[in-house]
């Protein structure tokens, strides 16, 4: 769903003075949806006698299922409504967290300092190393690409866009956010017996992209601009439901919100791309409910203890799993990733999205 051509479409929306609704190009699909879909319903999953694993099993195979379908889907009106079964709607109560994060916390001036994809990309490899002082098979997978537009990690490697520049202040967050937490979560899974792990049981993005926002903000990496932009994702996801094009989200976010140009575009392409995505507001979603099970403590001490060996970056992608396969015996020690254990104790005490502007760490 990364669009092939993102930085052509930026220079000719630029030329155009933010007046032409870019053209965007996908990369065709490189499977056959039906003989994929024969494969999946293919699996015996009908012979899995634990009933915990086959409801498992037969979820996690809906949403493959549903994910297929979606892709066939891409430019038609139908994709939207995939999205959606993906990914669910934007409630009232997130929405308001939305549109208070960003009445709350002033717009920033645009950071001028930035680093290479290159620089990134050292920077990437010297936090793999990190792990591996510690881990020493803990692999490397670091590539720069140049058909991609997103930095991003698929199946534990991480991938660079060759044309991207970071904000300087913003590469540690970044590796804590897809090293520390995506890349980790993916070979901790790969070190378990239960293969499905390491690409997440059923509905896992939400959490994962939480717990990523939330290593943000453990390490003192989430900043008032990235706030911002979390909040105007769902801003912009909500117009997408309601009807808005392109432009109408791109200058919504610049003219109410005081977005930055370069920074409104990349929101509203990832919103519009391939006909309509609400994949972008399980950022806020998912930190949103972290910090709500903290509060509630449903997170047992068992994951979040030092001594836990599921004590992750910051937690394991399915605690509950996690647990039952260590009572039995068939679970395995993962990466560890320190966070400040402090500033977590503070947030189960009760912190709702917009405190972690206010409480002045992401200052």
């Amino acid at each position: 769903m990364t669009p092939l051509n993102s930085a052509e479409a930026w220079a000719d929306f630029e030329r155009s003075d933010f007046g032409t609704a870019p053209t965007l190009r996908l990369r065709p699909l490189d499977f056959d949806p039906d003989l994929t879909r024969r494969d999946l319903y293919n699996l015996e999953v009908e012979n899995v006698d634990d009933p915990a694993l086959h409801s498992l099993f037969r979820a996690k195979r809906d949403e493959i299922a549903r994910q297929i379908t979606a892709l066939e889907d891409r430019d038609t009106s139908r994709f939207l409504y995939g999205s959606l079964q993906l990914y669910g709607t934007v409630a009232p109560a997130l929405a308001a967290a939305a549109e208070e994060l960003l009445e709350t916390i002033p717009p920033q001036a645009p950071s001028t300092q930035t680093v290479t994809a290159g620089a990134f990309a050292d920077a990437a490899r010297a936090e793999f190393e990190r792990y591996r002082a510690v881990y020493p098979d803990f692999p490397v997978r670091v590539e720069v690409r140049d058909d991609i537009s997103e930095l991003m990690v698929s199946f534990g490697h991480l991938l660079i866009p060759e044309s991207a520049a970071f904000r300087a202040d913003r590469v540690e967050p970044l590796l804590h956010h897809e090293v520390g937490t995506h890349v980790v979560t993916y070979q901790n899974g790969a070190r378990q017996p239960l293969e499905l792990l390491t690409i997440g049981l059923p509905g896992y993005d939400e959490t994962q992209e939480g717990l990523a926002v939330l290593a943000e903000y453990l390490t003192g990496g989430l900043d008032p601009r990235r706030l911002r932009v979390l909040a105007a994702r769902v801003v912009a996801v909500g117009k997408v439901l309601d009807g808005a094009g392109f432009l109408d989200i791109f200058e919504s976010l610049r003219a109410e919100h005081r977005i930055p140009a370069r920074t409104a575009w990349s929101i509203a392409i990832r919103v519009v791309v391939g006909g309509g995505s609400v994949k972008d507001a399980i950022y806020l979603r998912g930190i949103t409910r972290i910090l709500d099970a903290l509060a509630e403590a449903i997170a047992s001490t068992s994951c979040w203890s030092a001594s836990s060996p599921w004590t992750t970056s910051p937690w394991c992608r399915t605690c509950s799993i996690a647990r039952c396969s260590i009572r039995r015996g068939s679970g395995h020690a993962g990466w560890m990733c320190p966070v400040r254990r402090s500033v977590l104790a503070r947030l189960r005490e009760g912190a709702s999205v917009t405190d972690l502007y206010e409480e002045g760490v992401a200052a």
